[in-house]
């Protein structure tokens, strides 16, 4: 039996939203088959431009990005010995990956600074809204070995290596195995804002998020 029999996935995989949102917001997704088609040089520094201007606290950019792209297959195979075997298997097709460190204490004092993490995933959300604008897609991951990052990549200490992505544009599946198959065709999923958008205490859901009562209708 093959395996790697191919459906192709969309190239875009819609969100179905319970209120109107932007559309780049609703074509963002992460696939795991990716085209081998290059991605252009100005195109990755713009996603990095993205990352550049995003928010963070106290403007300390506490991110730092590690690229590589398949023009060097040295490079390329040296940041995907970073990610765990079961990345590696789908992330090697994409053309460029990504890996992502950040700095927990703050430049100035020292201290720790307690909205890194947090700021680093704001600069990889603007990244990953400007490769959609572009037509590419992003797959971030946090399966990665942090430890053998730090020992390739010589990170200093006070800093961490955290994420990784996968960045291309979205593929056909028929190098992947039927289980990444799988996941690219499923509907893309999202538990209803009533379960996280709270209002008084804990478990109240928001009114604004609330499910609207069902309407009764009357019977002779």
């Amino acid at each position: 039996m093959n395996n790697t029999t191919a459906i192709a996935p969309p190239s875009v995989k819609h969100a179905t939203p319970d209120h109107p949102i932007h559309d780049l917001l609703a074509q963002r997704w992460s696939p795991y088959s990716f085209s081998d088609r290059p991605v252009p040089d100005d195109h990755l520094a713009s996603l990095f431009e993205a990352a550049r201007w995003s928010a963070s606290s106290y403007n300390e950019q506490p991110w730092t990005y590690f690229v590589a792209t398949k023009q060097d297959p040295g490079e390329f195979e040296r940041l995907l010995s970073c990610l765990v075997p079961a990345n590696q298997a789908w992330a090697k097709a994409a053309p460029v990956l990504i890996l992502t460190v950040v700095s927990l204490r703050f430049a100035q004092s020292g201290k720790e600074n307690r909205a890194a993490v947090h700021d680093l995933g704001l600069a990889s959300a603007s990244l990953s809204m400007e490769a959609t604008a572009r037509g590419l897609s992003v797959h971030q991951m946090i399966g990665i070995l942090p430890d053998r990052a730090r020992e390739l990549y010589q990170i200093p200490a006070h800093f961490e290596a955290w994420t990784a992505m996968a960045v291309g544009s979205a593929g056909n599946g028929e190098a992947q195995p039927a289980a990444w198959q799988e996941r690219d065709r499923a509907p893309r999923q999202r538990k209803p804002a009533d379960e996280f958008v709270f209002t008084g205490a804990w478990g109240h859901p928001a009114a604004l998020v609330a499910p609207a009562a069902p309407v009764s209708v009357a019977t002779d």
